[in-house]
């Protein structure tokens, strides 16, 4: 029987230490010292050509720069969102994630792998730096977190870039975080000026009820580019945000909602339950965009820069300097070398702009 980390008690020492599993020492050439965002100093090979990542989130921000390097992926690709990437990470293994998910960490899969060292990148949990410890101590392999949110996506993508000595391409992306989050910015600025910022849920879930509320980390692009109306006392961490009931969104009365990819939108045109919402009512809903990862969250990682050009169009259109479809272009070619053509960026968004948005 495969061991596997556990999500839910994550790593719990004893079982490690029962493992009885560890990695040859088979590592060769300089080493190095790298302080990760933890505080922790781990050493690691001065060139470093192979890479683990510890979960979706993490892989939508190594793909861009050293995807390449992957030994495995967190999740295999679905169908639909391999138009996108590159073919040479397609048919990676599946390794799993640490925190959450549904696919858990394999360890024995990891060991197999061997890679030079293995990536978290995005929010701090718990007893982080202690878990890494064990696990680095455990199978030979350094584990290294690095934070990153939507204001510090370009400080990630620096210290990446140093990490794996591709700070040309590393200082590219940055850039574009940097540039686009100041924009982002100025343009809020403006909004709020004129006290024009709009109130906005994000639903998902089969029914559209479960709603990603303000305390929680997947909801930053939605907090940013909104007045997120989902306040709730025990906010959950997970994706899947807080389950409500659709008396409790009636009552918040949100101007705007967007419902998840795979939520209830092509159904709520005909629910009358759904027509009792003002924002159903008048039209102002619309459905996330999503290719190859989701552009508000799932995760919540550096392609929800995607849904703050997105929301932006749509939220405030008369505010807006910029045409979106020549922004998600840019991305898509900056971040994944896809080419996107008209029809692609059409089917993306088809569920997901109005007539006024100009774009």
């Amino acid at each position: 029987m495969k061991k596997k980390i556990l999500a839910s008690v994550i790593i719990p020492l004893l079982f490690l230490a029962g493992c009885g599993l560890s990695r040859s020492d088979t590592a060769s050439g300089q080493m190095t010292e790298f302080t990760d965002s933890l505080g922790r100093t781990v050493t690691v090979p001065e060139q470093i050509t192979e890479i683990a990542i510890s979960g979706p989130l993490s892989q939508v921000y190594i793909l861009p720069l050293a995807g390449d390097l992957l030994v495995g992926v967190s999740n295999a690709f679905a169908e639909d969102a391999r138009s996108y990437l590159p073919e040479e990470i397609l048919d990676k293994t599946e390794i799993g994630q640490l925190y959450g998910g549904k696919r858990e960490m394999d360890l024995e899969a990891l060991l197999a792998a061997d890679p030079d060292v293995v990536i978290d990148i995005g929010q701090a949990k718990g007893a982080m730096a202690e878990d890494f410890d064990a696990l680095t101590d455990q199978t030979g392999i350094p584990f290294i977190h690095i934070d990153a949110d939507v204001s510090t996506a370009a400080d990630a993508y620096r210290t990446l870039g140093k990490l794996l000595n591709r700070e040309e391409k590393a200082e590219e992306l940055a850039l574009w975080c940097e540039t686009t989050y100041q924009n982002t910015l100025e343009l809020m600025e403006k909004v709020d000026g004129n006290n024009a910022r709009k109130t906005l849920l994000y639903c998902l879930g089969e029914k559209g009820t479960n709603v990603i509320a303000e305390g929680s980390f997947h909801a930053q692009i939605v907090n940013l580019m909104s007045e997120n109306i989902a306040v709730i006392e025990d906010v959950v961490s997970s994706g899947d945000g807080n389950q409500v009931d659709l008396e409790q969104i009636l009552l918040w009365d949100p101007d705007v909602i967007v419902f998840a990819y795979d939520s209830c939108y092509d159904t709520v045109e005909g629910s009358a339950q759904w027509q009792n919402s003002r924002a159903v009512m008048q039209g102002s809903y619309y459905e996330a965009p999503y290719g190859p990862y989701g552009w508000l969250s799932s995760p919540p990682a550096v392609q929800s820069y995607l849904g703050m050009l997105w929301l932006g169009a749509v939220l405030y259109p008369e505010y807006i300097s910029y045409d979106l479809q020549e922004e998600v272009t840019a991305y898509y070619e900056l971040f994944y070398g896809c080419d996107l053509t008209d029809e692609m960026y059409a089917a993306l968004v088809e569920n997901s702009l109005s007539e006024n948005t100009g774009s």
